[in-house]
């Protein structure tokens, strides 16, 4: 049988379409399994307004939310109408918060899903006045796009835009008034809530039709601000985790029933989020009582005794952290980067970060966590750029990179695919890569065809 060139040019081209994408996607809050750690080996270590920038889209509003990325998509949320001026706020009633898919080739905004509050949120003051309304970073399957807005409830939209559904999750608030800042996370068919502000508690939704599975349901989930995180504990069992005021929690990820906790000193509010090297689950956090603690996941009921490894008084208030070869890292709200032991909590060093004009940053520098990229971080500043220190247990501290036309803040930790940061601003979403460096991801046919269930109370279990 003959083949001709036009089928030639057609069977290149099927196989093209349908050939896997190079590079990591990057689907929800801190990567594709949540531990900030990036497989990536040629992305940028500099760039500015000229040097390295592909390109750079203007958001319609601010967030603290970082962008995520599948195949050539790339989603962020932003609020408008409410909140974004400081020194004048506006009226509540006015505020929508929205979901934003743009082309990652040249950040063109695809379309941008506008979402009203469904009803009175926190008032812009103290805390939330520092990351607003737009705090949830989505998480995507490849197939749909979930998205938590706070007392507006969790949605779920298709990669054309369309709403597939939407799930109330409370009303309620923190004693402090801040709204909630958690990331929704997927386990097998389901996404995972922690409503701990609205609700006091955590949810598993159905992804196809936004029906709760279970929920873990406790008043001690108050200023709870983490995302959770799910650790394989053995080959049979995964424990999802999560640090609240005063302790660490293990729970089934496919029922919601408490199967442990750990007792730690780290009390009041608890934002960074949860690690794991291997089974070894790390916390950090807390307000008046601050801390870093180190716990055996696995077990039943109680643990403190059996499964603490160690205790440490180092801290971070708001950025999560990465374990490393033996170590954990993260810079803090001021800007001071840490190094423990991950086998004995022992510091190894505690530096300051310095500004690329000089001198110590300043405290409250720092909102975003760090990422690990080919053996360095990337620690992203509110105001003084985004720090690139050595990924090793002696601080070195290589670069500072600045957008110096942008004077917004910087709240949200990048994501990074294919040799490409994304990283995004109170005013822009900026795409970063060597300019020398050619694109390795397949293009994808296009979009067009797409067109404790029981409760976890202390009461229940002391």
């Amino acid at each position: 049988m003959k083949t001709t060139v036009t089928s030639c040019v057609l069977l290149f081209v099927v196989s093209l379409l349908a050939a896997p994408a190079s590079g990591e996607n990057w689907p929800g809050f801190r990567g594709p399994d949540g531990s900030g750690i990036s497989k990536e080996k040629n992305a940028p270590m500099k760039w500015s307004d000229s040097e390295n920038l592909k390109w750079k889209t203007a958001l319609p509003g601010p967030g603290s939310s970082s962008p995520i990325v599948w195949d050539d998509r790339v989603f962020v949320t932003c609020y408008s109408g409410y909140g974004v001026d400081r020194r004048n706020p506006g009226t509540m009633s006015s505020l929508k918060r929205h979901l934003i898919c743009m082309d990652r080739a040249n950040g063109k905004i695809l379309w941008n899903k506008i979402v009203p509050a469904a009803g009175r949120e926190d008032s812009y003051r103290g805390f939330i006045s520092e990351h607003g309304y737009a705090s949830h970073t989505p998480v995507t399957d490849g197939k749909s796009v979930f998205v938590f807005f706070g007392k507006t409830g969790a949605m779920a939209f298709d990669f054309a835009g369309k709403q597939l559904w939407k799930t109330p999750l409370g009303t309620m608030s923190g004693s402090k008034g801040w709204g909630s800042a958690a990331s929704p996370i997927l386990y097998k068919d389901t996404v995972i809530v922690n409503a701990s502000d609205e609700g006091r508690k955590i949810v598993a939704l159905d992804k196809k039709t936004g029906k709760e599975k279970w929920k873990a349901a406790a008043d001690s989930l108050e200023l709870t601000y983490n995302t959770p995180l799910v650790v394989t504990v053995s080959d049979t069992r995964k424990d999802l985790v999560i640090a609240v005021p005063e302790e660490v929690w293990g729970l089934n990820p496919d029922t919601g029933k408490l199967r442990w906790y750990a007792e730690m000193k780290p009390n009041g509010n608890v934002s960074p989020s949860v690690v794991a090297d291997g089974s070894v689950v790390f916390a950090t956090g807390g307000y008046k009582v601050k801390g870093t603690v180190a716990v055996q996941a696995g077990g039943k009921g109680d643990v403190t005794t059996s499964h603490m490894r160690w205790a440490s008084l180092d801290s971070s208030y708001v950025p999560s952290s990465i374990v490393k070869k033996g170590h954990l890292y993260w810079v803090n709200e001021s800007g001071v980067a840490y190094c423990l032991s991950a086998k004995t909590g022992k510091r190894v060093y505690r530096e300051k970060l310095t500004r690329a004009e000089g001198g110590a940053i300043p405290t409250r520098s720092v909102y975003a966590s760090i990422v690990e990229i080919a053996g360095n971080f990337y620690a992203v500043s509110r105001k003084h750029g985004t720090f690139i220190l050595s990924a090793a247990p002696k601080f070195r501290q290589i670069a500072v990179n600045r957008f110096a036309s942008d004077t917004s803040d910087f709240n949200a930790s990048p994501a990074i695919s294919d040799g490409q940061i994304f990283i995004r601003s109170n005013s822009f979403i900026y795409c970063v890569r060597n300019k020398s460096a050619s694109a390795s991801r397949t293009p994808k046919s296009n979009f067009k065809a797409i067109a404790l269930g029981q409760g976890v109370s202390r009461s229940d279990r002391k």
